[in-house]
């Protein structure tokens, strides 16, 4: 698990519960089932692992976090707009930074609010902003606040997942709080990092994995070039060179067979799932229904080398059952192998998540095979 985690460099946070919270899909791609447990064991009890503002919210190993201090310093306050509250009420943002020193782990919810002030902060924001129901209280803005900057850091998720802050003296390593970091050499041990995560990518897939701009990212990947630290190569069909880690070798063959998450790394840069494997992805989450092309919760689906198809997933805790809603193959496949390949890894994703048995409505081109082999599969009825 840590070593899955350490070559990803960040795993990006996502509560979306429709199947399953994300940080926890991500190294099932990778490893199979596996004791959800142990991801939660090393990021809040061993601290091997901690979470910081990287791509998206995410978690990091814990020597990450000098890298991105400078990013720290330049935090932006959520919702945009909310830092006129805040440097109105600079005197309540020091209480709650007091309150955590002398009180010791807190959330959101031991804390009062401003006097003569509303808790929730959709009063503050425009109508229909995604954070109102995210942040929720003037308290959590203000804790996210100086988490974001660096002061406090997470070091529990509670069971209703709510975030528990501590400073992060007492949550970093002394070593690693007190180490200070070059900017450019930060920028390029991020770069490298997302290097090796990817493989083989552009300047701006690299720039994007710790949402740095291509513009500070590209003197960096040249340095690390010259450096012998990137080798610059050329793939066919792409218009910008790409790089590779230094004595990156290419696998004989792969035999993956992976639903990937909607906040996969894999599939964050867009634009490069297209040129790498004719995909073409978008997340319909916040796309109104009538609009949706292919649904609500949609994991593209990795055999071999290619993305060959794409479900849309919903885990039916109450029937027990992981629903497929919509299946359908991409151009050129052999739909009975993928159907089969596919039916499988959806009764190993069944069984790890607790369910019974699958389920295929009859949606999408890749459905009907679908639901034959999941019929026929003994993988797909969960052994208790």
């Amino acid at each position: 698990m840590a070593s899955v985690l350490r070559q990803l460099g960040v795993v990006q946070l996502d509560y979306v519960n429709v199947l399953v919270p994300a940080q926890y899909q991500v190294p099932f791609s990778r490893l199979g089932p596996y004791d959800r447990s142990l991801l939660n064991d090393l990021v809040y009890r061993r601290r091997a692992f901690t979470e910081q503002w990287a791509h998206e919210a995410s978690i990091i190993p814990m020597e990450t976090w000098p890298l991105l201090r400078h990013r720290m310093a330049r935090y932006r306050v959520r919702p945009w707009g909310f830092e006129k509250l805040l440097a109105q009420h600079a005197d309540y943002v020091r209480w709650v930074r007091k309150q955590v020193k002398t009180r010791g782990p807190l959330a959101a919810d031991a804390l009062k609010e401003p006097d003569g002030k509303p808790r929730r902060i959709a009063s503050y924001i425009r109508k229909n902003d995604p954070m109102a129901g995210w942040l929720g209280t003037v308290p959590r803005v203000v804790l996210e606040t100086l988490f974001g900057r660096g002061e406090l850091a997470v070091t529990e998720r509670r069971a209703d997942l709510a975030r528990v802050y501590d400073l992060a003296t007492r949550v970093i390593p002394a070593e690693l709080h007190e180490r200070e970091v070059d900017h450019d050499e930060a920028r390029r041990a991020l770069l490298l990092g997302a290097a090796r995560a990817h493989g083989v990518a552009t300047v701006r897939d690299l720039a994007d994995y710790y949402r740095m701009s291509p513009r500070d990212a590209r003197p960096r990947v040249a340095e690390l070039v010259e450096g012998g630290r990137l080798r610059e190569v050329r793939v066919e069909g792409w218009r910008e060179p790409a790089y590779v880690p230094a004595g990156a070798t290419s696998p004989a063959r792969i035999e993956a067979a992976s639903l990937i998450s909607p906040f996969d790394p894999l599939i964050w840069t867009r634009d490069r799932v297209e040129r790498l494997f004719g995909f073409a992805y978008r997340l319909e989450i916040f796309v109104p229904a009538p609009r949706r092309r292919w649904g609500y919760y949609v994991l593209p689906f990795l055999l071999g080398d290619r993305l060959v198809a794409r479900v849309d997933l919903k885990a039916d805790r109450e029937a027990r059952r992981l629903v497929v809603l919509a299946a359908y193959g991409e151009k050129g496949i052999d739909r009975g192998e993928v159907a089969e390949a596919l039916a499988r890894e959806l009764g190993t994703m069944a069984e790890w998540l607790g369910l019974d048995a699958v389920s295929v409505e009859q949606n999408g081109d890749l459905a009907r095979a679908l639901a034959t082999e999941c019929r026929g599969a003994t993988a797909v009825r969960v052994r208790r």
